[in-house]
């Protein structure tokens, strides 16, 4: 994707955001593609039934411990069955891929056009591109069973909140969010203990929605947990 088309891409989103002064006809374009892209990918992962969504940054090196840690993490969840997708791109995307390649199991990248290029890593064998994060994020959330969120910025933190709020809301139910690092996350959760629990801003409860993990069996067994319950209550009348 060339500077030109990433800029297009940005532009595209900014003009849906701000107060509309365009004609009728503009925002009609607008309605049929974000249609189109959310009916393709209906159309190419609808097989997909026990996907995993896994989050992190892209600026980690392959010499990083994340990095491996994330590999051999996705590498066990392809191991018992699961799908692994990601936003496609480098760092923890691409060590996320690149250990369900390790294990020969489907490997999803859901790239999204930004200012900055970004490309998609050659780990992932079922690519999709989307121009507009909700419709990326719609994906995310639909196809899996569980989030598991490695270190990363505002991306990462971002689908990390909105798990959170589809939770707390009984959007998705038996939906674990894996924080995997627990020294990484420890000050975070703090604040959420001291800042928002102890303030009356969440319920007394809302905090034990967030998990953590240090090892990828861990990760995995939560996983594991979860998929049951969510298959189980699908399976109850």
């Amino acid at each position: 994707m060339s500077g030109l088309q990433a800029s297009g891409a940005g532009k595209r989103d900014e003009l849906l955001l701000r107060t509309p002064c365009d004609v009728e006809e503009q925002d009609d374009l607008r309605l049929e593609r974000i249609h189109d892209e959310v009916d393709a990918g209906f159309d190419a992962l609808r097989d997909i039934d026990d996907g995993v969504s896994i989050f992190g940054s892209a600026r980690v090196k392959e010499d990083h411990r994340w990095y491996g840690l994330c590999r051999e993490t996705a590498r066990c969840l392809s191991e018992h069955g699961f799908t692994v997708i990601t936003g496609g791109g480098p760092g923890l995307m691409e060590a996320a891929n690149r250990g369900a390649a390790d294990a020969g199991g489907l490997s999803v990248g859901l790239n999204i056009e930004l200012p900055m290029e970004q490309h998609t890593n050659p780990y992932v064998n079922r690519s999709l591109h989307f121009h507009y994060f909700f419709a990326r994020k719609l994906m995310f959330v639909r196809y899996a069973r569980a989030f598991v969120i490695m270190p990363g910025g505002f991306g990462t933190l971002d689908e990390m909140f909105e798990s959170l709020t589809l939770i707390q809301t009984h959007r998705i139910k038996h939906f674990p969010t894996i924080l995997v690092d627990s020294e990484h996350w420890k000050p975070l959760l703090e604040w959420i203990d001291n800042e928002l629990e102890d303030d009356g801003l969440i319920g007394p409860g809302d905090k034990q929605l967030l998990v953590t993990a240090d090892t990828p069996d861990e990760v995995c067994r939560h996983v594991l947990r979860a998929s049951a319950r969510q298959k189980q209550m699908s399976a109850s009348p």
